[in-house]
């Protein structure tokens, strides 16, 4: 488990105040104030087969339905182990730091065209294995899709679709002034799907490609992950045979205010060295990175 630092004046709910941020850093957020002003994108193929190799083991040894949702969830928090700066959020102009991994999706609560959809939240742990994120997300959709549970999600944006639309504009408004000063109820941040450290959709388990889903300037979620339907193709190896290979594209888009574009790019060569190596998800990492003051 991590260690967890003493709350200080300044600090919020979801996470520490970063103090000994470089001045050009710091002065970020007051530049690029909204997220769609600082947004990123960014996309990558990965070759599959030994991925899904590693799956179908998984699968065999009691973990049916790990896929490919499960894997890039796993891996996000591995890579936030060693590069937590990808884990920081920026709210009120400020940057925090964030201790544990608030991983968020939307779900159909069936899988039918006119279901409902609803949204999960899981916190992990950065030390977190492959078999934990399973346990824990597998459960939360379980909640939602086969004991049919509303979430607190879905009981917060019942209550307030109800007032008349002024009024909730009103709501929203005051909703973002005292989330600005680190006021919002923590019943709201634990439930909201705009709070947390990213967001993975799995576009490929509905056979479409990946896409540069926008960040929300409501909340302070700084990533959106979009996974995309696998690609085949033949290619020639070193021995001139053509063999078939698989790949996966993804998208990204990240919030540039909580990093450098530096520190990004050694994050994600982390993120891809850790695909093509899924079996050290099974273990926790050997050590886990402190962010800054």
């Amino acid at each position: 488990m991590e260690n967890k630092r003493k709350k200080r004046f300044g600090d919020r709910r979801e996470g520490r105040r970063l103090r000994t941020l470089d001045p050009y850093h710091a002065m970020t957020p007051f530049i690029m104030r909204e997220k769609s002003d600082a947004s990123n994108y960014f996309s990558e193929v990965v070759e599959v087969s030994d991925i899904e190799r590693y799956l179908r083991d998984k699968r065999a040894k009691g973990y049916p339905g790990m896929g490919m949702l499960h894997l890039f969830t796993a891996v996000y928090i591995r890579t936030a182990a060693k590069y937590p700066a990808i884990n920081r959020f920026c709210s009120g102009q400020r940057v925090y730091a964030r201790e544990n991994v608030e991983f968020m999706m939307t779900i159909k609560k069936q899988l039918k065209m006119e279901a409902d959809a609803t949204s999960i939240k899981a916190s992990f742990d950065r030390a977190a294995t492959i078999d934990d994120v399973y346990a824990r997300i597998n459960a939360e959709i379980s909640k939602v899709r086969d004991e049919g549970e509303a979430t607190s999600t879905d009981d917060i944006a019942a209550t307030l679709v109800k007032l008349p639309r002024v009024i909730l504009r009103i709501t929203v408004r005051f909703l973002e002034l005292i989330d600005y000063f680190g006021m919002l109820p923590k019943s709201i941040i634990d439930a909201s799907p705009f709070h947390g450290s990213v967001i993975i959709t799995d576009l490929g388990s509905i056979g479409l490609p990946a896409i540069y889903h926008h960040l929300y300037n409501f909340g302070n979620l700084p990533i959106f992950i979009a996974l995309g339907a696998k690609k085949r193709k033949y290619e020639v190896n070193s021995e001139g045979k053509a063999v078939l290979k698989k790949y996966v594209d993804f998208k990204l888009v990240v919030d540039e205010r909580i990093c450098d574009g530096f520190y990004f790019s050694q994050a994600f060569k982390y993120f891809k060295s850790i695909l093509k190596n899924p079996e050290t998800l099974d273990e926790p990492p050997d050590e886990i990175v402190d962010d800054i003051d």
